[in-house]
């Protein structure tokens, strides 16, 4: 009597179905998110023009650039808690876990998503900064490297924080946070205006080192990333994918 061997289909063919599966199960909704996330970009460059007027170069190289790291990080940081939580709620999230596919790839599947939702509000984040403000780009080669690494840092920790927190406290922590990106971190200001205190907590973040990646890939010959940051964010990205794996597992 023969058997038949059942064999798993590849890894890249179960993260194309994944993807496949979550935009469905988000499409009607995931325009608006879509849009939101660009919204958020082109207002913040806008709200920020109101609020200093004309700014010199350099503070307009700021707010210029600033805009794209916001969306990639409010896409990590706050929505995906959200809707990660929002998930955990409906039971979704763990229907999804019952399905024979690796932790990674089912991870994968969702900062893909995420990404993909932050690429046209950091796009028209950098056209609005650059209309507004009358600045000059000159884009490194290095700007899908750091723009991968700083949605994937930003969703990873956030994907963290929905699923080891209850989902209520998840969603205010992402709302805390908000108020923390926009007006408390060195995004769209140096890190010298912040009090002392301030500025030493956030070299050990992974928020300013994600602005100064974002801001050295777009404004090359004017911004550099130092080596420290490099390595604070590199770490905050390893732990980041581990922590938010450990997490898929824990409650697998």
């Amino acid at each position: 009597m023969s058997t038949l061997a059942v064999h798993p289909a590849p890894m890249t063919r179960q993260l194309g179905l994944l993807l496949q599966w979550q935009f469905r199960r988000m499409s009607q909704f995931l325009p608006l998110l879509v849009v939101v996330q660009i919204l958020l970009a082109v207002t913040t460059v806008l709200g920020y023009g109101l609020l200093v007027g004309t700014p010199p170069p350099e503070q307009a190289l700021y707010l210029a650039t600033g805009a794209s790291t916001v969306t990639l990080v409010m896409v990590g940081l706050v929505m995906t808690p959200q809707l990660v939580a929002q998930a955990r709620t409906e039971g979704s999230l763990d229907w999804m876990r019952t399905l024979p596919v690796p932790r990674p790839v089912f991870l994968g599947a969702d900062l893909a998503l995420w990404t993909l939702i932050a690429l046209p509000g950091m796009v028209l984040g950098v056209v609005a900064g650059v209309l507004k403000f009358h600045v000059d780009l000159s884009i490194s080669p290095w700007l899908p490297v750091a723009a991968l690494v700083v949605s994937l840092t930003s969703a990873c920790v956030g994907y963290a924080i929905a699923c080891l927190l209850p989902p209520q406290l998840a969603q205010l922590v992402s709302q805390v946070l908000v108020f923390v990106v926009l007006l408390f971190s060195p995004v769209s200001y140096p890190a010298s205006r912040l009090p002392d205190w301030l500025a030493t907590v956030h070299q050990w973040l992974p928020i300013q080192p994600m602005a100064e990646a974002m801001r050295a890939s777009l404004v090359s010959d004017t911004f550099t990333m130092p080596l420290r940051s490099t390595i604070v964010l590199g770490v905050w990205c390893v732990a980041g994918i581990a922590a938010a794996t450990w997490s898929l597992r824990r409650r697998a």
